[in-house]
């Protein structure tokens, strides 16, 4: 009865049922979502995706009590809420950076010819007259360009900006009716893997990347290595400099510890290899967060899955992971009563 009263009251289970918020479709957290949904239903959970506009959307989602959103991938830099490190965030919590997520400045090549007379925009200080897409106004890329603009002391009315969803921003750049467009995305996205082979769209080279990831902090300076593209058609022909937010797996305060944990697991499977840009076992970890860490993940970065998740099913293991302290406590207060009150009847 004791220990029913404890699994009553514990609740040790994770919901059988969760919703993450991911981003546009074909972006890169919907292709992540998939997975995500994929490796959470082996262990009988099952993973609502909502498709959102980006990061901004998600960020609301999660504040958001009626939404029914239970994590989401969000973009480092896009939070519109100030942060004071005194009072952190009692809505959300971290559960590791995923993935660095770059900043893909697009252009027509033909554009540059036409406005700068040259083949190649260098610098951003270059976009004055320009037709620029910045991304859906749900996305962190409007917010990432208005720094960029300020700390080029570039006005945002010289250019001809406008905010699309990266499919019909795609369609117009290759139609001709923009000059360039602007997503962040990690590189599985397919609007990516397509432009980087569309002739006659070129890739923007921050040259400057250092000095944006020294001003802006929450950026990192990465690097496209030459040939990762297609190495058979050396593309890209050269090493293109970068500047890239991190990704985090943001979650609600106070989110079932096993579901935070299953999660963090799955993270560990769908980041934890090599790619463009990070080493085997670079990802995911707990820096560049700008949310509170939920303790279940630290446990976890710190000492990895539980010993019997090992050996032993994953439902089994969390169980007694979670109730033998309880277990122990029980026996720990019946063997003196068992003493006490045969004597007091």
């Amino acid at each position: 009865l004791l220990l029913g009263l404890a699994y009553w009251v514990l609740d040790p289970a994770p919901p059988r049922h969760m919703v993450l918020a991911t981003g546009a479709p074909r972006s890169a957290y919907a292709e992540f979502g998939q997975r995500y949904a994929a490796a959470l239903k082996r262990h009988g959970i099952t993973v609502e995706l909502r498709s959102t506009e980006g990061a901004v959307q998600n960020l609301a989602l999660l504040r958001d009590a009626a939404s029914g959103v239970d994590a989401a991938f969000v973009q480092g830099g896009t939070d519109p809420l100030p942060h004071n490190a005194d009072e952190p965030d009692t809505q959300l919590a971290s559960l590791g950076s995923l993935f660095h997520e770059p900043v893909w400045l697009f252009y027509r090549q033909d554009s540059a010819q036409r406005l700068l007379h040259t083949d190649t925009l260098t610098r951003l200080s270059q976009l004055p007259g320009w037709r620029l897409s910045v991304g859906a106004p749900g996305s962190g890329s409007p917010n990432l360009m208005g720094r960029f603009f300020e700390a080029n002391a570039l006005a945002p009315e010289a250019l001809t900006l406008t905010r699309s969803e990266p499919t019909p921003a795609v369609v117009d750049l290759l139609g001709g009716q923009l000059d360039g467009l602007v997503f962040a995305s990690a590189p599985e996205s397919l609007m990516v893997q397509m432009l980087l082979r569309t002739p006659g769209i070129r890739l923007f080279d921050f040259a400057h990347a250092e000095a944006y990831a020294r001003r802006l902090a929450f950026l990192s300076p990465v690097v496209l290595p030459r040939g990762i593209v297609d190495l058979a058609q050396d593309l890209p022909p050269q090493d293109v400099h970068l500047v890239a937010p991190t990704a985090m797996l943001v979650a609600r305060q106070g989110t079932h510890p096993a579901l935070v944990q299953l999660l963090v697991q799955t993270a560990h499977e769908v980041h934890g290899g090599a790619g463009w840009f990070q080493q085997k076992g670079d990802f995911p970890n707990t820096r560049n967060s700008e949310f509170p860490l939920a303790a279940e993940a630290a446990r976890y970065y710190k000492n990895g899955p539980p010993l019997l998740q090992r050996y032993l099913p994953f439902w089994f293991a969390n169980l007694f992971d979670r109730m033998w302290v309880v277990l122990l406590s029980i026996v720990a207060v019946l063997i003196p009563l068992g003493r006490v009150v045969p004597p007091l009847y």
